[in-house]
């Protein structure tokens, strides 16, 4: 029987996604996407903000304190879910900036007056082009900022639960004892 080359295609297309696969699931962290923008300055936040709200400007981001910068939007559940351990937060004297992104401003001052602000300053990014400058794939995403202005980690998903606690608080205790010790 003689072999046609089209015949090897199958196999090897699967050896193919059978190997990334085998590599996707050794890598250091195979939930996670690596984002461009740990390591770096801080991108800039739209200056545009919500009525009644004190809007973002850059220089809060390298004020000396850690900061922590949270997009959000009314129409999303799981930035509901985590809005206590904002509040918390804010409670705590952690300076958070939000950033409401592909929202209606006014869908957003209620969900805002409904369940407490705590937020410092408030950003909003209709178009989310301020999103995409950080490299935001969804809502809700949280950057801890360094006191000079540079992103230490970015946390995708809410605020709650196991991945919350294993990855997200020992950065954030992380950057606020180097912020600290300086």
């Amino acid at each position: 029987m003689k072999l046609k080359p089209l015949m090897l295609l199958p196999p090897v297309i699967f050896a193919a996604f059978a190997a990334l696969a085998y590599i996707g699931m050794y890598r250091e962290d195979p939930q996670g996407l690596p984002s461009t923008r740990v390591g770096n300055p801080a991108p800039a936040i739209t200056p545009e903000g919500l009525e009644g709200y004190p809007t973002v400007g850059q220089e809060m981001l390298a004020d000396g304190d850690v900061t922590l910068v949270n997009f959000w939007a009314s129409w999303c559940p799981p930035c509901r879910a985590e809005h206590p351990q904002l509040l918390e937060y804010a409670e705590q004297g952690i300076d958070i900036v939000g950033v409401n992104f592909k929202d209606q401003s006014n869908a957003a001052l209620t969900y805002l007056r409904e369940e407490e602000s705590p937020f410092s300053a408030v950003a909003f990014d209709p178009r989310g082009r301020t999103a995409i400058e950080w490299g935001v794939t969804a809502p809700p995403e949280t950057f801890i900022v360094d006191g000079e202005g540079t992103v230490l980690f970015r946390f995708q998903g809410p605020l709650v639960g196991s991945d919350f606690e294993q990855r997200f608080v020992p950065a954030l205790e992380e950057a606020q004892a180097a912020a600290g010790a300086s």
